[in-house]
């Protein structure tokens, strides 16, 4: 392997044969007829062949000859749910996620120092359940009991604009002259399914949560497509040397503008698949747009939907209410009942777009189960295609509901270091309902298809963090126990490569050319210096490319 194979687009111009011969390497396939191998043969974009080295240096000769020096080769891995342009821009972010609000505040004014009078100071990963220290007392000026409020940000940034994104995408944290911009007071009443969070005299505390957050976000300058896309290209060797080759993005209009235009230009260099926003739905329906429409580089995927919120604010939709003082009676926001959600289906599928679902609640998993019963009922009786619905999160289910998924053949796309994450939370105010919290084992049992990712930037993008907690339901501390949490609902590392893999390309349609490497596959692979089926868990907490090919191009080495 040399670097002169990096970044180069075209082989026949550089003079390098069209077709390279990868050998000398341990290859695991995920090709159930052939799942090992030591050498591959790339033509251009796609694998021609896979097998023993001394045979295919016969069959091949005049290809040219790669050394991989003993390393591991395995299939490109995709992040199924992953936001790309909120995560190249976070990149440019205050980064939130610290243990302390002292440390949040203490960033947040560094950056005001070294910012223009007026400026937007942005932010992202706070989430108040971990602070090691809490938030000064309820009282007036002053947040709410556990969470953060204005006025902390107002003596650090009284002349800027503040607007921190909670770890969770969920909730805001503003100070007042943000909320002055905004125009939100006293009387300001709360948007449809969001909230303006209030003291105990009503006024604004400076927390936003669900579609409040637009109160202020939707005042900010919006960076421009040049700007996104520059945020895109700097992100994307970060990722691929994290061992992705492909996403599916589930940001908005801005995100595919972009996107295409740096396809049209050769400059992107992920596959994406493609998802749109609900809102944008009867404009796909009108024009007959489909899923699948577009490339091997970037398609349109499926219709996104949110039926409720998140855990971190305690929005997530559930049957019962949260535990702790104060929660008697919140059961969080659910934003439309299983009927509402089923009329967008319908129409969804007569032009061929699945759904895709956020559900975290047992309340807003039971909803979109009831809508696709009826959804795969109306598919039936008007002879449509059975579509590749999802759940994003299935962050906690109820026990009667948990088989629905494999029954209804409804992915269950799931992040795994969501549970390590956020476990301590899922104890505290969800009890004994997290038995079914982040239960992957439990709907592969049951024969659900399983795509994983990140949910960055919620989380970390980075695979191979969300393959050891897969496997071992632990965080990088080794906490809980060494068992891990719910050890029960621990995958396998065949099971967690899978999702990161031959799910991801089911759950896109390309299970006929992603996924595995086969012939006829596209050349999407890394190489790694540890093998992660037989490596300690614990070194998958360090583990990354040392190479990665998209389409037979060696688009990063390690240097």
């Amino acid at each position: 392997m040399t670097k002169r194979f990096v970044g180069v687009s075209d082989p026949d111009e550089a003079g390098i044969m069209n077709m390279i011969l990868l050998h000398n390497a341990h290859i695991h396939t995920q090709n159930e007829s052939q799942p090992t191998a030591s050498a591959i043969v790339i033509d251009r974009e796609r694998i021609i062949a896979v097998g023993d080295a001394d045979d295919l240096f016969v069959q091949y000769p005049n290809a040219e000859k790669q050394d991989m020096h003993g390393r591991v080769i395995v299939p490109g891995l995709t992040d199924a749910h992953l936001h790309l342009k909120q995560y190249s821009l976070a990149l440019r972010k205050i980064d939130c996620e610290v243990n302390t609000q002292e440390e949040c505040l203490r960033r947040v004014e560094e950056r005001v120092k070294k910012s223009k009078p007026g400026e937007w100071i942005l932010g992202h990963g706070w989430n108040q359940n971990v602070w090691q220290s809490p938030p000064l007392p309820a009282g007036e000026g002053l947040g709410v009991r556990g969470w953060p409020g204005a006025s902390e940000l107002d003596t650090i940034a009284p002349g800027n604009p503040v607007y921190l994104t909670a770890k969770s995408l969920h909730a805001a944290w503003v100070n007042s002259k943000a909320m002055q911009m905004a125009n939100i007071i006293a009387q300001t009443p709360d948007p449809h399914n969001g909230q303006i969070q209030r003291d105990a005299k009503g006024n604004a505390t400076g927390v936003l949560l669900e579609t409040a957050m637009g109160l202020v976000g939707n005042i900010i300058p919006e960076p421009t497509i040049i700007e996104i896309a520059s945020a895109i290209e700097k992100a994307q060797p970060i990722l691929w040397k994290m061992g992705l080759t492909g996403v599916h993005d589930f940001d908005r209009r801005d995100s595919f503008i972009t996107l295409q235009q740096l396809h049209a230009h050769g400059k992107l260099k992920l596959r994406v698949s493609k998802n749109i926003p609900v809102e944008l739905l009867d404009q796909a329906f009108d024009l007959g747009l489909r899923g699948g429409f577009g490339d091997d580089m970037l398609r349109i995927g499926n219709v996104k939907v949110f039926m409720d919120g998140a855990l971190g604010p305690h929005t997530a939709a559930m049957f019962q209410p949260y535990i702790g003082l104060g929660e008697e009676n919140n059961r969080g926001i659910l934003n439309m009942d299983g009927e509402e959600l089923f009329e967008y289906g319908r129409k969804a599928a007569q032009v061929g777009l699945g759904m895709t679902v956020h559900a975290i609640g047992d309340r807003a998993n039971h909803e979109a189960l009831n809508a696709y019963e009826q959804l795969r009922n109306y598919e039936k009786e008007n002879h449509l295609a059975a579509l590749r619905h999802r759940i994003e999160h299935v962050q906690v289910i109820h026990p009667d509901d948990a088989p629905r998924l494999a029954q209804l053949n409804v992915i269950a796309s799931m992040q795994p270091i969501h549970a390590t994450s956020d476990m301590l939370m899922a104890d505290k105010f969800w009890g004994g309902r997290s038995r079914l919290a982040y239960a992957m084992k439990t709907q592969l049992d049951f024969g659900a298809p399983l795509a994983l990712g990140s949910d960055a930037p919620v989380e970390s993008p980075n695979p191979f963090l969300g393959l050891h907690a897969a496997v071992t339901r632990r965080r990088a501390d080794g906490s809980p126990s060494a068992d891990g949490w719910y050890p029960e609902q621990k995958l396998t590392m065949a099971e967690a490569f899978a999702g990161y893999t031959l799910g991801a390309a089911y759950a896109a349609y390309m299970e006929d050319r992603l996924g595995k490497l086969a012939p006829n596959f596209l050349a999407d692979l890394i190489v790694l210096e540890k093998d992660p089926f037989t490596c300690n868990p614990n070194d998958l907490l360090t583990l990354e490319s040392s190479a990665t090919m998209i389409g037979g191009e060696w688009i990063w080495e390690k240097p």
